[in-house]
């Protein structure tokens, strides 16, 4: 059989369409299992999607710790005692800590939450104020829209500069106003500003964070009386380093530093991205095969109607198969037959259905971007590595489906056919 000849195509059509409904109804076991494969993977994907934008724009390698009160009593210090990590201790993990890429040091002013008055002229506007480093903007980051961020020379001479949210500017500020080089004044203290920036969020929650703005870290302790206390670390991870690798080694450094037991677990409270990150992959990974081996399943259960009726169809064509031996068919160009219209016929089904699984999730996907959905679905999708083994494995199924069909049809002699 040659696939670019007209005859095997003709003989194709005439064995499908000689009994068009049951063509259909065992076709469609292939085309819905394939479609059911889509249709689930896309839909974890779309639930990934969603569980990623809610987790902020915070890097996936970043993570955040902060002091606790002690639980253990260790080298003097009693139970329950209260501590606070210094700039001392930032120096001493910049120094020792082999598994981060940057420690970010960082202050509110009123605490976690905390809303503070910050003045222009005659308007006024509850805000976040931190004090900031510039590698915390490579842990949470955000789009720079007008001047600049932080930078280094900023905390070596404690300038009091700040870099405003979106929100901030319109609640501060007249819409055409030029923003650069204004002053603000936070609790009694002038700062000029030198950036705007919008946060790569989405809904309340873009809005809630373009409503801070971020000082130099020095200037913010100097400013508001913070000596050289730090509320809180924000850490880089290396990306080759597992998440709780890394916390382990900072914690460690840290109990070490601050005359903390070893074994006080509740000495520090820690928030890592990075094993939020490992926890969401090993989930959705193992969702995804779940979704796969059961529209497999599906698919299977399809290919094996498409063989029932194959069988049938062999059966039904005694005669003509038995003709053709006669004529001086090898059993060689029987099998390709049978095998090229079995797996032709579950092509074509699995094709049908991977269009339609790809069409709903498209539809779907642009019904949420109309809807402006920034729920917990987003962006539902297959990528093409998922379609691509969604295709092979329908194509492998449909070559061990034409196996036992065409076995039956080499049985077939052909003195016994011609005699039937």
């Amino acid at each position: 059989m040659r696939w670019w000849e007209r005859d095997p195509w003709l003989e194709l059509a005439q064995v499908m369409l000689r009994n068009p409904f049951r063509t259909l109804m065992s076709s469609l076991g292939v085309g819905w299992g394939m479609f059911m494969i889509l249709i689930t993977v896309g839909a974890s994907n779309g639930l990934e999607e969603g569980v990623k934008a809610d987790l902020g724009s915070r890097v996936k390698n970043s993570a955040f710790l902060w002091t606790n009160q002690t639980t253990m009593p260790f080298k003097g210090y009693p139970k329950g005692r209260y501590f606070r990590l210094q700039a001392a201790d930032v120096a001493h993990l910049e120094e020792h800590a082999t598994t981060l890429e940057a420690v970010a040091p960082r202050n509110q002013l009123g605490g976690w939450q905390g809303g503070n008055n910050v003045s222009h002229g005659m308007k006024t506007a509850a805000c976040g104020v931190y004090g900031d480093v510039p590698a915390y903007k490579d842990i949470d980051p955000i789009v720079i829209m007008e001047g600049r961020y932080v930078n280094q020379k900023d905390l070596e001479d404690r300038r009091k500069v700040a870099v405003i949210g979106k929100r901030v500017r319109q609640l501060l500020f007249d819409k055409n106003e030029e923003v650069l080089g204004q002053t603000i004044q936070v609790s009694g203290v002038n700062f000029t500003v030198v950036g705007v920036y919008r946060s790569q969020q989405t809904g309340e929650d873009a809005e809630e964070s373009e409503n801070n703005l971020f000082v130099p870290f020095t200037t913010f302790n100097h400013a508001f009386h913070k000596g050289d206390e730090v509320g809180w670390l924000s850490l880089l991870i290396r990306e080759d380093v597992q998440g709780d690798t890394a916390m382990a080694e900072v914690l460690r450094l840290l109990k070490a530093q601050k005359g903390i037991h070893p074994q006080d677990d509740r000495a520090f409270g820690h928030w890592s991205m990075a094993e939020e990150h490992e926890e969401m992959e090993t989930v959705f990974g193992a969702f995804r095969w779940v979704s796969f081996v059961f529209g497999g399943l599906a698919l299977l259960a399809g290919v094996i109607g498409i063989m029932n009726i194959m069988l049938i169809t062999i059966k039904e064509r005694t005669l003509e198969l038995g003709v053709r031996r006669a004529l001086g068919a090898t059993p060689r160009i029987i099998v390709v037959q049978i095998m090229a219209e079995t797996l032709a016929l579950t092509a074509l089904s699995g094709l049908v259905g991977a269009i339609l699984g790809v069409a709903a999730l498209d539809a779907l996907d642009g019904y949420l971007v109309m809807q402006e959905g920034n729920g917990i679905f987003r962006h539902p999708h297959v990528t093409s590595s998922v379609l691509w083994t969604a295709l092979a494995t329908m194509t492998v199924l449909g070559v061990f489906a034409g196996i036992l069909p065409a076995a039956r049809a080499l049985r077939i002699q052909p003195v016994e056919a011609l005699r039937s």
